[in-house]
């Protein structure tokens, strides 16, 4: 295994025995590992600031933010430096910075891929998955690392709700004749949402003009439901220090503390996590419930609306200038149910930012996400290269 240092210093020397499951597999398809990126410190950021990495910058403006966690795999992957990447998404890290990058990603099912060798933050929301420029890219990349794995017991039904390939579902004309909800509560909730809804708004009027049915849609008591960070409060402390535990010299989450070597920008967070003394409280069942309740209320507005998707922004807000507060978290309702959600590129605000389009959809409808967001990405096309990024040279034949 390579160095895995959650963007530490204080975890700079911890070095697994092993790849990663997913890493292992896409090996095992012919890809070339070309190395590891930034992130926001032990994940609990969506700017990408780490005390190992720094700040990573936003190709698209470099005086702004990725998003994050994931944030240097997703401008890395922006920027042509490799044709896909890896994150991992507890509330948002793939799909937040792949939103801010143009970039397509996915929270795929809870279940779908194995978490094995990834760095925890949740046991219970974390999963692992693909950000890539193209839907194409995407979905070949999930070929390769989705699946059973006896070291992820959530994953015990995935070979069972795989299909041959996700490529198979690459059709333009998937939106012709599909039912899609615009889930109303997670568009407009502050001024500064504004210009990211205007561009969600034309993508709507683009799925209309390419023959689908888009709904207005209400779910009775759900942002009281997303209302919470509990889990991931609760279950941070317990889950690392598990990963951790299994290598040896790797420091738990109180000799983090005590190095004093994190950004402080996660020294609060760190801190109240490492108060948590128990799982058994009334508290963190009762969020466990609501995670279910949450999932069950999704689907059955999917199913009585006969809808094939859930739409939203990704993000509500354009990525903000570095230093900057970054408003608009859309994150919770893939990970708080546990369904499925891919995001797209919709077009850019005034500033010249992207804007992401999530669809979420049912309990391994994966294929049927891929798709809608193929046939989406094809008909407008609104991916462009970020202005810092050269462009790449043509390679012209020999002379004989």
């Amino acid at each position: 295994g390579q160095p895995t240092t959650n963007g530490s210093l204080a975890m700079a020397n911890v070095r697994p025995p092993d790849d990663a499951f997913q890493v292992r597999r896409l090996r095992e398809a012919g890809a070339v590992i070309l190395g590891k990126t930034n992130l926001h410190e032990f994940a609990r950021g969506i700017t990408t600031v780490s005390s190992l990495g720094g700040q990573t910058l936003n190709p698209y403006d470099t005086t702004r933010n990725p998003g994050g966690s994931s944030g240097g795999t997703a401008a890395a992957v922006a920027a042509s430096f490799a044709a896909a990447g890896m994150g991992s998404d507890t509330c948002g890290s793939i799909r937040i910075p792949s939103a801010h990058n143009s970039l397509v990603g996915l929270r795929g099912t809870s279940g779908l891929s194995s978490r094995d060798g990834v760095v925890p933050l949740s046991e219970t929301l974390d999963i692992a998955g693909p950000l890539a420029r193209t839907v194409t890219d995407l979905a070949l990349v999930l070929d390769a690392t989705v699946g059973s794995d006896p070291a992820d017991p959530t994953t015990g039904e995935a070979d069972a709700n795989i299909p041959t390939s996700y490529t198979a579902t690459l059709d333009s004309d998937a939106l012709q004749g599909a039912r899609i909800g615009v889930l109303t509560m997670l568009m407009r909730q502050d001024p500064g949402d504004e210009s990211v809804a205007r561009v969600i708004d034309a993508a709507v009027d683009d799925l209309r003009r390419l023959g689908t049915e888009v709904l207005a849609v209400e779910i009775e008591g759900l942002a009281d439901l997303l209302d919470s960070y509990t889990v991931v409060s609760h279950e941070f402390k317990f889950s690392l220090n598990a990963y951790l535990e299994a290598i040896p010299g790797a420091p738990s989450l109180a000799d983090v503390l005590t190095d004093g070597r994190y950004h402080p920008d996660v020294k609060e967070r760190l801190m109240r996590s490492n108060e948590v003394e128990t799982l058994d409280t009334e508290v963190y069942r009762e969020a466990l419930g609501r995670r279910e309740t949450i999932r069950r209320r999704v689907v059955e507005t999917l199913d009585e609306l006969e809808l094939h998707a859930l739409i939203y922004p990704t993000i509500r807000q354009q990525a903000a200038v570095i230093g900057r507060p970054q408003g608009g978290d859309n994150c919770r309702l893939s990970p708080h149910s546990g369904l499925p959600a891919i995001t797209v590129p919709a077009g850019f605000t005034p500033d010249e930012l992207p804007v992401g389009l999530e669809m979420l959809g049912r309990p391994f409808a994966e294929a049927r996400l891929i798709g809608l967001a193929y046939a989406f990405e094809q008909a407008t096309l609104h991916r462009r290269p970020p202005p810092s990024t050269p462009a790449l040279p043509t390679l012209v034949p020999a002379d004989p």
